[in-house]
């Protein structure tokens, strides 16, 4: 018997290779994403200048961004944007300046779809076999009341599906989370954002799906040496624990031999 439904991942039309360069721009599960990556020895740029919460925003990083990643991941988080009224731009972040200097908006699906169109522009004309992600995160927006927080989402993924006609692929981060791990246990304590064991799930059905076999095999070749740098001996100085981290700096050497951008 089935107790639970799976969401299908769409095989996307290219494999995450071992080491290579990525760019995560968007909301705070592109910053958990990330680090994950990071974590395993990726050369990682993630949200360098804040985390993007709409599509307008995650164009702004695009545009000041001058990386030249192999994969792009973008992950939208809502479709509220904030304007100062002074100006009329879309501003990323308001600064902690008084609310009453901005205006409050919400982007049509055609606006998010226009904004993301010409991040993907750009990032093909810096390098044009870049492969571009998107992904809709699963943080629900207390603040807008959880039916507009859906709509908000709703909007995004309509926005997403639009993309395809641009060869971007679409990983279901959000469909995942709302459909596999359908229980409470998966959330935070502010029962808002994943629990660390959702997004390792979300990591593990990542690699499942986007990685290829050789990206694999550095994984397993990596873990035990990154357990071993995170153990922490009672005896730092004993001869033991100095042998086994002698050991294990010369397998890290091997490692960096064999993927040349291992980045740790």
């Amino acid at each position: 018997m089935e107790f639970r439904t799976i969401v299908d991942i769409p095989k996307p039309g290219f494999e995450i290779q071992a080491c290579v360069e990525l760019l995560f721009v968007g909301s705070c599960f592109a910053d958990s994403i990330g680090q994950r990556f990071r974590d395993e020895g990726f050369p990682v740029t993630v949200n360098p200048y804040g985390t993007m919460y709409n599509p307008a925003s995650i164009l702004h990083t695009i545009e000041r961004c001058q990386v030249s990643p192999q994969t792009v991941f973008l992950t939208l988080g809502t479709n509220h944007v904030y304007r100062l009224k002074e100006t009329g731009e879309i501003v990323d972040n308001c600064q902690k300046r008084p609310a009453s200097l901005f205006q409050e908006e919400k982007l049509t699906v055609d606006e998010c779809a226009a904004w993301l169109g010409q991040a993907v522009d750009i990032l093909r004309q810096r390098n044009p076999q870049v492969h571009v992600v998107l992904t809709v995160s699963p943080i629900r927006y207390r603040k807008y009341g959880y039916h507009e927080s859906m709509l908000s989402k709703a909007t995004l993924l309509l926005a997403a599906d639009r993309l395809k006609a641009q060869q971007v692929a679409y990983f279901p981060a959000y469909e995942i989370f709302m459909d596999e791990l359908r229980d409470y246990r998966f959330y935070a304590p502010d029962m808002l954002h994943p629990s660390a064991q959702a997004v390792d799930y979300i990591w593990e059905r990542l690699i499942e799906a986007y990685f290829s076999s050789e990206a694999k095999t550095y994984l397993k070749e990596w873990q035990p040496l990154k357990l071993a740098l995170a153990h922490q001996p009672f005896n730092p100085d004993s001869k033991e624990y100095r042998e086994l981290m002698d050991k294990t700096m010369l397998k890290i050497a091997e490692l960096r031999k064999k993927y040349t951008t291992f980045a740790l």
